[in-house]
């Protein structure tokens, strides 16, 4: 019997107990359909990368030999100051609010990713990760929001009581890899729709949205397991591209997505929930790999994601940051080279 990793990460966590009563397949996401592909085999979805599934051997290894890094229970924060209501043509900002939700401010677009203000990511309102610190922003403090982008469908990126709240308040478009607007059809959530890896869509103010790859899995219940698909953006403005990884290990795509756009303006990259480094590393990027998948990228600018906010593994609250800092260091990495943004905290990317 093979497992994947999103039983352990990705929110299932929080539905563990629950999925081994028999709830799992309650919770799977509807299964996309369509023809087959070079990452789609007709029923399941594929990485461009080697990504090895563990097995339940391996699951047993690292839950009986776990040495989890430290977390506080709670740390209490001040929101950060509300964003500009929007950017001028040619300016693009990145304010960093929780795990991946960051808003992507970019001639005069407002775009909001994987967007989280629940208290638990999980498939129960009861159980789960709970967060450690409050949102970085307000949702009420939010600028009119245009675009929302889903990276996957796992529960600490995909959290459809905060994308109801965003329907209701804005009526955003959602934009999010194949099979996944069927879901959010499912929960009455309206505006979905699915893109395919090198997808390209037209957005307002000229801003250009493609559907790059990224190196992951999906997964809600026990029976969906890569059933949807995974996927990372580009958002192409007037001066250069934004690149949001989403959820992502190092792999190939990299690359790829280097020698189709050239260097990001600004490259959002996760860098939390990576130990242990041999149960986690092929589809969570660690602080060292996220340095170098800038340094491949040629980023003009990297902001850092996916840490101190859900405990989803074995590195501890700031572990990340601390091991980004130090490989940054270690390779002469100029340091307003790689942001590391205070939660709640917008910059403009020069």
């Amino acid at each position: 019997m093979r497992i994947s990793r999103g039983c352990i990460v990705g929110g299932v966590v929080g539905g563990l107990v629950l999925m081994a009563a028999g709830y799992g397949c309650s919770f799977s996401a509807p299964r996309y359909r369509g023809p087959k592909s070079d990452h789609f085999d007709g029923r399941r979805f594929v990485n461009y990368g080697h990504v090895e599934e563990k097995s339940v051997g391996d699951l047993l290894r690292w839950v009986t030999h776990r040495e989890p890094g430290v977390w506080q229970e709670w740390t209490d924060a001040q929101p950060g100051p509300k964003p500009p209501e929007r950017v001028g043509p040619g300016q693009l900002r990145v304010t960093f609010i929780n795990h991946a939700t960051t808003l992507i401010q970019i001639d005069g677009l407002n775009v909001l990713t994987d967007p989280v203000w629940s208290e638990r990511v999980s498939p129960v309102s009861f159980a789960g990760p709970r967060r450690v610190r409050p949102p970085g922003l307000r949702f009420e403090d939010l600028p009119p929001i245009d675009v929302v982008l889903i990276s996957h469908n796992h529960y600490d990126h995909c959290d459809l009581p905060t994308l109801r709240r965003l329907v209701d308040a804005f009526h955003p478009k959602i934009y999010a890899g194949l099979g996944n607007a069927r879901l959010f059809q499912k929960e009455g959530i309206d505006g979905a729709t699915d893109l395919d890896w090198w997808n390209e869509v037209t957005l307002d103010h000229g801003v250009t949205l493609v559907a790059v790859p990224a190196q992951h899995f999906s997964n809600r219940g026990l029976s969906d397991r890569n059933a949807t698909l995974w996927t990372g953006f580009v958002l192409q403005g007037s001066r250069g591209y934004a690149y949001f990884a989403g959820d992502s290990g190092y792999g190939p795509h990299l690359r790829m997505i280097r020698e189709r756009f050239g260097p990001p303006r600004v490259a959002l990259l996760p860098i939390g929930a990576y130990k242990p480094e041999w149960f986690m590393g092929p589809i969570h990027m660690s602080p060292v790999q996220a340095l170098h998948a800038a340094q491949l990228l040629s980023a003009e600018r990297a902001v850092a994601i996916h840490f101190g906010t859900f405990n989803l593994a074995d590195d501890g609250q700031d572990e990340p940051v601390e091991a980004l800092r130090a490989a940054m260091q270690r390779e002469h990495e100029p340091m307003d080279r790689f942001w590391v943004l205070g939660f709640g905290e917008g910059r403009d990317i020069p």
